[in-house]
């Protein structure tokens, strides 16, 4: 459901916790065979046909041919049809840096760049390539035969996870040599569990010598438990697990340490507390691999961390010495909702030579930079000012005491979602936009700071690569231009992009319409909008370029008009925007939504509002059958997939930071008015619902409270339940995305979809 939000957006996620990107299954899967049952009896019955429901269409046969016309738009077709996009550079020592991109011929060559921008084909005769550094730096998860390891920076160790205790490998001698002893079951060292992602990695930082590691003893002991069952021949295989829920009186804890290594191992216990099982960052104390809130002074002397509250309003920076585990507090922030910190990493950064700490803030409602004196918690002056928020940090040259960092929305005019790099000084002066073109930047900074790739686009303008100076922006050399002619030539084209009123009238919002390629106007076609609600991410996701997102362009070829719009309450904007619904997690932007296309029905005559449909996973399945109960004469069909549909059964992290603590009332509480299972006794449209039945992100007893409460309320409504299967549904996605096609051609345009379709490459 919800997740960390991605810095770069890749063009794979969409951006699921739902509500992070789709996650690929944690679980291998034995088998995918959807098991489909029915209407008003949750029984093996396999549901026939449903019957046709014209809402006012006239009855029509959509056929195979239409089916795979509409399959050439997928991703796996499109993808083959664009090159010279994708520019994602791997730096080398030297300042050098190679990469590689789809060519029009299908090769994917490695190029190698100087510092003046000269390319050349490594593949070249008489050409060596250099070695390329591995794909992931120091300090990242290494996966071998055993648990993953993580190396340190000096290459000679290798940290990793044993029966509870932290181990360490000598990486010339393969000699392994036990860190600490005391680790026992659901009282590890560095052990990775927010109950909806589990693993055996470690979370740890080493220090810059080498020679310490910062983690923690995670305690889990009276935790309650997940519990899935695989599906197989013979006995059931049981799946349980340590899963917190909002309002639980035990979650997870944290014990921090610093371990030495510099003779025998010594583990030096923080003295104090043990801190919540929370980040500024996401929901985990790891985020995107990495430990969350913890940084090495340079010297290896100290720690820094930061103490989130478990309803994260109350954030504490603290510095901890490495060698007495003594503890100060340097400055604390409360807010009145959540404190978040950045945008997939944490903005605050400790300068210990000169005695300061960069510190984010929300508190003028745009994320902020201000500069605090380290030693007494003082704020010395404010770095970063006016609209637009800071998104995160990507150097400090505290020698010359400037910071480069990525922004949105500062640029008037544009898409507030589109990331720029800035540099500004610490005094808050000489702020410089490097990165003027009016679309998407992802930016990758060369290891001394002094140049940096630039590949930017905009959904509906494919990718330029650029190398530029890091201090004045301007352009070393065009790297690459994306070429999208193969594609164009199929009758390709690009979403229109969209601006609407939000439900009050007070912001503009942004999203994407996708039309069938040949649009005939003066119809009427049904809407779909496909919904993310957040409130850590969109319903659009990225805006980079990319020729297919999702399925959205094949289902308007079908005969649809397919929108997504970034309702209030999703982040990159302002902290009220971003809190628009804290507290009302059941609002899941639907009013916004509802705004928005009444805005485009207005201003696009072919939008038929008498059918509109809806569908999302994950989060976005919550919200449509949310949608669904809370609006039942707007909303005439929606797909559910994978939702959290209360969020009592959802891990704890989630809730507490977005709705605040579960308080009692009586038999009642403040998380009940949100679940979709109160209010689904007001069903009058078509629901269907479909889960994996080994989902460990968003327990599958999400979707079955709501088909219990159907049941109860004798209502018809269509489930399917995919065996084995984890949040993103792995092998079966393909037949869940026909089984999306058909139940929207049936009873959203009332026609008579081809018998099963098979979706895939031929």
């Amino acid at each position: 459901m919800c997740r960390p939000r991605a810095r770069a957006f890749p063009a794979s996620a969409v951006r699921g916790n739902f509500l992070r990107t789709f996650p690929p299954p944690l679980l291998p899967m034995r088998r995918s065979i959807p098991l489909t049952v029915a209407h008003t009896a949750f029984t093996a019955a396999v549901v026939a046909a449903a019957p046709l429901v014209s809402l006012g269409a006239q009855a029509r046969v959509v056929t195979a041919d239409d089916y795979a016309r509409a399959e050439k738009f997928l991703g796996f077709n499109t993808s083959l049809l664009v090159s010279n996009t994708g520019v994602q550079p791997t730096w080398l020592p030297d300042g050098r840096f190679t990469y590689r991109v789809r060519q029009p011929d299908g090769s994917q060559p490695m190029i190698l760049v100087d510092a003046k921008g000269a390319k050349t084909n490594c593949t070249a005769a008489g050409t060596v390539c250099p070695p390329a550094p591995a794909p992931m730096g120091p300090g990242a998860p290494r996966p071998t035969g055993r648990a993953p390891e993580v190396l340190s920076p000096d290459g000679t160790k290798a940290a990793f996870i044993r029966d509870w205790n932290l181990w360490v490998r000598d990486v010339s001698t393969n000699q392994e040599t036990p860190l600490t002893t005391d680790g026992i079951k659901d009282f590890g060292y560095a052990t990775d569990n927010a109950g909806w992602v589990h693993s055996n990695r470690a979370l740890l930082m080493w220090s810059p010598d080498s020679k310490k590691i910062a983690t923690f003893q995670q305690d889990q002991r009276n935790v309650g438990e997940m519990y899935l069952v695989r599906t197989k021949v013979g006995h059931p295989e049981l799946m349980a697990w340590k899963y917190p829920l909002p309002g639980d009186s035990v979650v997870s804890m944290i014990h921090r340490v610093v371990i030495d290594l510099s003779a025998a191992p010594k583990v030096v216990r923080f003295r104090m507390g043990p801190d919540e099982h929370r980040s500024s960052v996401c929901d985990h104390i790891a985020c995107g691999g990495k430990l969350a809130d913890v940084e090495w002074f340079p010297d290896a002397s100290k720690v820094a961390f930061l103490s989130n509250s478990r309803d994260h309003k109350i954030a504490t920076l603290r510095v901890a010495d490495a060698a007495s585990g003594e503890v100060r507090d340097v400055l604390r922030e409360a807010v009145a909702t959540q404190f978040e910190s950045g945008d997939g990493d944490q903005n605050w950064r400790v300068l210990p030579a000169t005695n300061e700490v960069i510190w984010f803030s929300e508190r003028d409602d745009w994320g902020q930079l201000y500069l605090y004196d380290l030693n007494t918690g003082t704020l010395k002056n404010k770095i970063t000012t006016g609209e637009g928020g800071v998104l995160s940090i990507e150097r400090i040259d505290a020698k010359a005491r400037t910071i480069w960092f990525t922004a949105s929305g500062k640029e008037k005019g544009r898409d507030p979602y589109f990331r720029h790099l800035y540099r500004i000084g610490m005094d808050g002066k000489a702020l410089t936009l490097l990165t003027p073109e009016d679309g998407d930047h992802n930016i990758s900074l060369s290891p001394d700071g002094a140049r940096f790739v630039d590949s930017w686009s905009r959904p509906d303008l494919p990718h330029t690569a650029l190398l530029r100076d890091a201090r004045t922006g301007k352009q070393i050399a065009l790297l690459e231009t994306g070429d999208i002619s193969k594609l164009t030539a199929t009758g390709w084209k690009p979403p229109t992009r969209i601006t609407v009123k939000d439900r009050a009238g007070k912001w503009d919002l942004y999203g994407l319409m996708w039309t069938p390629t040949k649009l005939d106007s003066a119809r009427k076609y049904p809407i779909i909008n496909y919904i993310y609600p957040g409130p850590q991410g969109g319903s659009v996701g990225s805006r980079q370029f990319s020729a297919a997102t999702r399925d959205n362009q094949a289902l308007a070829e079908l005969g649809f008009i397919v929108v997504a719009i970034d309702g209030t309450g999703n982040p990159m904007r302002s902290k009220s925007f971003h809190d628009a619904y804290y507290g009302r997690m059941g609002d899941n932007t639907l009013p916004d939504q509802i705004a928005g296309m009444k805005e485009l029905a207005s201003r696009y005559r072919f939008i038929d509002l008498d059918r509109v449909g809806m569908w999302g996973h994950s989060g976005g399945g919550f919200a449509t059958a949310g949608a669904l109960f809370r609006y039942p004469d707007f909303f005439k069909v929606g797909i559910a997939e994978s939702g959290n549909h209360d969020n009592r059964n959802y891990e704890d992290d989630w809730g507490e930071r977005y709705h605040g603590l579960l308080t009692r009332n009586g038999a009642s509480d403040n998380y009940e008015a949100e679940a979709n299972q109160t209010l689904a006794k007001n069903l009058k449209g078509k629901l269907m619902l479909a889960h994996g039945t080994m989902d460990d992100n968003v327990p599958p007893d999400n979707t079955l409270l709501v088909v219990d409460a159907l049941i109860k309320a004798g209502k018809d409504f269509d489930l399917i339940m995919i065996p084995n299967a984890a949040h993103g549904f792995g092998a079966a996605s393909n037949y869940m995305m026909r089984r999306r096609w058909d139940y929207f051609v049936q009873h959203l345009m009332g026609a008579t979809p081809p018998k099963e379709f098979q979706i895939g490459p031929k």
